[in-house]
């Protein structure tokens, strides 16, 4: 089993401005890009953090995304936005588009901005998060460059991982924050179980058989290099409801794909770029009556649920975002453990590129 070593977010978001800058990325976009990863590792989201810089220097090297790219405004109205990521890192476009629906809902009630030409973003629940703590509602949804669902009474794969972000603002209660990838796991959660030599919970592979992998090497395997066999969708087999999860990762294609001009992993041109969309729709709550009426009754929900006797009285009834707000806390306070074997990536990258390593322990010293 590989073991786990603790580093300060500061010190993890100057690595990531380390790297991302000696990619190419300018200052101002490495900035906010590394303070987007790290905040998902300080959620606890280990997959989607610091965890895919490796994956995005193989990209970069593949010629998979420009570090120099800037999201532009192709056209809009009142009411909605298309954005142009340029092939760059999705985060600071991610961030640019909810921005930008925000502004628009404080105007017209409703905002909806899509792009095209985008990278991965990181966690989908990052971009719910900013517009909740605004007072919006909102929703985010995302297509993803590789094939890794297999669907209902499939044996391959064919869609994404497609993520569906959705929050709403509480009083006096946390903000409601459902984060989730569409198929049983997201794909890079295997790899965190690969990097730490834990086995995989059932359900979450199957091989081209329809047959469930529990070895995490083995569900790496196909997961990103076999051409049959992938992931689950949520709910795992039809007869336990995976049928659901399909429909929703459907739902986000749909949405973040055509209606964004953006590419189908099946049918995209081979060695083209992956041409990622995204989707966020903002509601504005006010446009439907009082807002603080609004937080009030979620608060009652929220707290109806938390009262509700739990089937385990060491572990109480949570709703979606507590358990990321409970992780942010404690790392903000231990730090964030990386384990052995991504550090041997990241040491490797930095050694390789001849960029100042700061998670080396000679450099720390």
């Amino acid at each position: 089993m590989n073991q786990q070593r603790h580093f300060s977010a500061q010190l993890l978001r100057q690595q990531a401005m380390i790297i991302l800058t000696g990619w190419g990325m300018p200052e101002n976009i490495a900035q906010e890009t590394a303070e987007l990863m790290v905040e998902t590792d300080l959620m606890g989201i280990d997959s989607h953090g610091i965890s895919m810089l490796p994956h995005y220097d193989k990209l970069l090297h593949e010629g998979k995304w420009c570090p120099d790219a800037q999201a532009t405004v192709v056209s809009q109205t009142p009411v909605t936005a298309v954005l142009d990521g340029g092939h760059a890192l999705g985060h600071v476009t991610a961030m640019t588009a909810m921005k930008l629906a925000i502004t628009k809902s404080v105007n017209t009630g409703i905002g909806a901005v899509v792009v095209r030409n985008s990278n991965h973003f990181g966690a989908a629940g990052l971009y719910a998060r900013y517009a909740a703590a605004r007072g919006k509602i909102a929703l985010v949804t995302s297509t993803t460059r590789s094939r890794m669902l297999v669907p209902s009474r499939a044996i391959f794969p064919v869609l994404g991982t497609n993520p569906i972000a959705f929050a709403a603002p509480a009083g006096e209660k946390e903000d409601f924050v459902l984060d989730m990838a569409t198929t049983t796991v997201a794909a890079n959660k295997v790899k965190v179980y690969e990097f730490n030599g834990h086995d995989l919970p059932a359900g979450w592979v199957v091989n081209e058989e329809g047959t469930q992998v529990t070895d995490s090497s083995q569900g790496m395997d196909y997961v990103y290099r076999r051409k049959e066999g992938g992931l689950t969708p949520l709910g795992g087999l039809e007869q336990s409801g995976g049928h659901k999860g399909y429909g929703l990762a459907m739902m986000a294609q749909i949405l973040a794909g055509p209606l964004a001009g953006a590419a189908f992993a099946p049918t995209r041109e081979a060695g083209g770029m992956p041409n990622i969309g995204h989707f966020f729709l903002v509601l504005d709550p006010a446009a439907f009556g009082d807002p603080d009426v609004f937080k009030a009754e979620l608060d009652t929900i929220i707290n109806t649920l938390h009262t509700t006797p739990s089937a385990d009285p060491h572990s109480p009834v949570l709703v979606a975002g507590e358990p990321e707000n409970q992780r942010h806390q404690q790392r903000q306070r231990d730090g964030i453990p990386i384990s052995d074997a991504l550090l041997a990536q990241l040491h490797a990258l930095c050694e390789r590129e001849h960029f100042v390593d700061l998670l080396s322990p000679v450099t720390r010293a």
